[in-house]
């Protein structure tokens, strides 16, 4: 099977299961068991119930998916304050 054959919905993360699995409500009102993408463990994306997710998905298994995307939300940042993990980062507070 070709990636082009591969089908994407959007949805929203109801649960964390063991082994870095997620049970997702997609917007087509299915619920599905995914894993996570490759590139998402490599860059260190963590997803939270409550997540609006990117599924991909084969046309032959519809019970299955990848998550490839987790779309960022309003809530996650904090207006008037600094960006998260500022000061873990370091930046100008770093001591010489």
């Amino acid at each position: 099977m070709a990636k082009e054959e591969l089908i994407q919905f959007e949805g929203l993360v109801t649960e964390i299961l063991p082994d870095a699995r997620y049970r997702v409500q997609l917007d087509t009102g299915h619920e599905i068991v995914a894993y996570t993408a490759g590139k998402m463990k490599k860059n260190r994306i963590k997803t939270l119930a409550g997540d609006r997710v990117t599924v991909e998905m084969s046309p032959y298994d519809l019970e299955k998916g990848r998550l490839i995307f987790r779309h960022k939300d309003e809530r996650t940042s904090t207006p008037g304050g600094p960006p998260r993990g500022a000061a873990q980062r370091g930046g100008q507070f770093r001591r010489r």
